[in-house]
């Protein structure tokens, strides 16, 4: 697989995502014409227009089927590249939880050799519990003889999200494993791969930007 053909299936990729986001979003708009608005008094109370309120509501569950599907084509694209390179290397791992009896496994998104990688698009997360699942996740890969590498494509905003991150990366350090954010995410994975994603990624949002451009005109 050469890197136009990789490209081609990133492409076919977003395509798919996105008709499926779509479908979903346009599903759940239907299933909300039938909900129970009467929660809507509180939001008037609270000077939210009815209309106000229900469009609220419709960007709230936009926002988390897009928060969903952005996630999981991201780490697909990045497994995408990984596998490209290392081919029959790279893999999806399950590994039994040695530390705990919740949960029973953790996943490893994806095993080349002893790199052990978890892939996130971001991670905007401010929950305590968070750290300590993740403490031990790392622990385990590690326990297993694996080298625990976290690449996370966009950083947080958030004072207390940034906070939890910074802890991850000093848990990271402690079990000898690597982190990766931000640029360096992205870099780490052209250096890697020889694919440069972001670069894909953006040909393809800016055709996006185009297309819908020539529709409104």
């Amino acid at each position: 697989m050469d890197n136009t053909n990789i490209t081609e299936t990133i492409e076919i990729l977003a395509k798919k995502y996105a008709d499926e986001l779509q479908k979903k979003v346009g599903e759940r708009i239907v299933e909300m014409e039938s909900d129970d608005n009467s929660h809507y008094l509180i939001y008037r109370v609270l000077g939210i227009t009815f209309d106000e309120g229900r469009a609220i509501d419709v960007y709230q569950n936009k926002g988390r089927f897009l928060y969903k599907y952005a996630g999981s084509f991201l780490e697909e694209c990045t497994f995408l590249c990984f596998k490209h390179k290392y081919k029959d290397d790279a893999k999806k791992v399950r590994v039994k939880n040695t530390l705990g009896l919740r949960p029973v496994n953790f996943e490893i998104d994806c095993l080349i050799g002893n790199n052990a990688y978890e892939i996130k698009w971001k991670d905007a997360t401010t929950d305590g519990d968070h750290i300590t699942k993740e403490h031990t996740r790392v622990k385990v890969i590690q326990g297993y003889g694996y080298i625990p590498i976290r690449i996370m494509f966009y950083y947080p905003n958030r004072e207390q999200a940034i906070r939890i991150q910074n802890t991850l990366q000093t848990i990271y350090a402690g079990v000898d494993g690597l982190y990766y954010y931000g640029d360096e995410a992205w870099e780490y994975i052209k250096t890697t791969t020889d694919i440069d994603l972001k670069h894909i990624l953006m040909d393809i949002a800016d055709s996006n930007d185009k297309d819908r451009m020539e529709q409104d005109e």
